[in-house]
């Protein structure tokens, strides 16, 4: 009987590796693409017929796209960004969590629901308001300016994130705080915060990875090539040239997937549990 078990469970696995095989050839293809162009001699990579595997792996590559494009100051100035907005971010969404979860408070299903609301609008479909704020606040074409709209942007999100973790956490701790005399912020620093570090932890990568790979925004808001982000910068490579150096465009774009593949890598099994935060109770 365990051998049948056995049998039928591995069946089932072969079967279900047999049908996403066709669907993870589709996704890694352009990953694939992207590496054999980014290592290949510059003439291997318009040629017809197309060569799939460079006939040498050209390192050089990336220290020439690095020294062309100026990719240091645009990677500094996306590690600055999102870094930023993530902490901005948390450092709102936390108290705001805690409040919608745990207190009682005239609009609170409300609230709730504008946070849900808000998901499902666009980026694209606030820029024109965004950008004519920035432009009366005289912040068009300064970091500043980015990083606030990054947190405007994630800041419902990680409400949402975390006010579904809090309410996970048993009150009876928060009702033995309340008799030691803890006030509320005491409360949400010495109960909720260290219980909720994992899914304090999933927010912030999910942010940053949001704020990072963002195009739409810094394109509208920024203008100097010295302040442009990681995925701007790629952009220019590209947009608005005569002759387009697709060794250096693929480079540069491996190197802007390389941080946020590692995050995932690393961190697959907490975000796929943090999926799940608050599903069940």
């Amino acid at each position: 009987m365990h051998g049948q078990t056995s049998d039928i469970s591995m069946s089932k696995t072969v079967g279900i590796w047999a049908a996403l095989t066709p669907l993870m050839l589709i996704i890694l293809f352009p990953f694939a693409v992207m590496i054999s162009t980014a290592v290949k001699p510059r003439d291997e990579v318009l040629a017809y017929p197309p060569r799939w595997l460079p006939s040498e792996i050209r390192l050089q590559n990336f220290v020439d796209m690095w020294q062309a494009t100026q990719l240091g100051q645009a990677v500094l100035n996306s590690v600055l960004v999102s870094a930023s907005a993530t902490i901005i971010c948390l450092i709102v969404a936390i108290p705001a969590a805690h409040a919608s979860a745990r207190m009682d408070f005239k609009g609170r299903r409300l609230f709730r629901q504008f946070l849900l609301v808000t998901q499902m609008l666009s980026p694209i479909v606030l820029v024109l308001g965004i950008f004519r704020l920035m432009a009366r606040m005289g912040l068009v074409d300064q970091l500043p300016a980015l990083v606030l709209g990054y947190v405007a942007f994630n800041l419902a999100f990680g409400v949402w994130m975390l006010q579904a973790y809090f309410q996970t956490i048993p009150k009876e701790l928060e009702e033995a705080a309340i008799l030691d005399g803890a006030s509320p912020l005491q409360r949400m620093w010495l109960v909720f915060l260290p219980l909720a570090a994992p899914a304090i932890g999933i927010t912030a990568v999910f942010v940053f990875i949001n704020c990072w790979n963002e195009f739409v925004l810094a394109m509208t808001l920024l203008r100097s090539p010295e302040h442009n982000t990681l995925t701007f910068q790629v952009f220019s490579l590209v947009g608005g040239r005569y002759r387009i150096e697709w060794d250096h465009v693929m480079a540069a774009t491996l190197v802007a997937s390389v941080p946020a593949a590692v995050v995932f890598a690393l961190l697959q099994r907490y975000l796929v549990s943090g999926l799940t935060v608050g599903a069940v109770k």
